[in-house]
């Protein structure tokens, strides 16, 4: 593949601006930008998840394509469009979770984000991805690009939900329940 990353600053963007693949320049906070932004803070948090080094062997791997999965969406965001994000991929995850929640037992109450710093991270991670959709959702308004995003950015949200409840049972902690108050 040679040098993709040779020089890691160019100034170019010390104007606020960045290239896209086609070589157009569009502000920094352009809502392309605050999509791609938020996948890679999305991959980032996933990658913390993975630091916490999950022993439960499918988590590790499906944790492992999705940070694959979220680094093909930037691209298929960034100009020369393509599209690799596909049903196929959005199925899976809905298989994945499927097959994880066969084992936990059924929710009774809202879980609150905690129990141990595996759950509590993937938790983080889960929250990200759902701003992600958000932007996502901002930016299909402006710019209509592969619908199968959404779709994949909303399962995997879901996915990461039921992950972090595989990683409270696997860490043998108690889920924190919400004590909703009522009048």
């Amino acid at each position: 593949m040679g040098n993709r990353l040779s020089k890691i600053y160019t100034r170019t963007g010390d104007d606020g601006k960045t290239n896209l693949g086609d070589g157009k320049r569009i502000p920094k906070d352009h809502a392309r930008l605050e999509l791609i932004g938020t996948l890679d803070e999305l991959n980032s948090a996933i990658g913390i998840v993975l630091a916490h080094n999950p022993t439960t062997p499918s988590v590790k791997a499906c944790l492992q394509q999705v940070q694959q999965d979220l680094f093909n969406v930037g691209g298929e965001l960034c100009p020369p469009y393509y599209s690799v994000t596909t049903s196929d991929k959005t199925s899976a995850l809905e298989k994945t979770i499927d097959e994880w929640n066969a084992e936990l037992p059924p929710l009774k109450e809202f879980i609150l984000p905690g129990g141990n710093l595996k759950s509590a991270s993937c938790h983080l991670a889960r929250t990200i991805c759902r701003r992600g959709e958000r932007s996502a959702v901002t930016l299909y308004a402006l710019e209509a690009f592969n619908l199968e995003i959404l779709r994949y950015l909303n399962r995997l949200s879901d996915l990461l939900f039921v992950a972090a409840r595989v990683l409270t049972k696997e860490s043998n902690t108690q889920e924190i329940l919400w004590e909703h108050e009522r009048r």
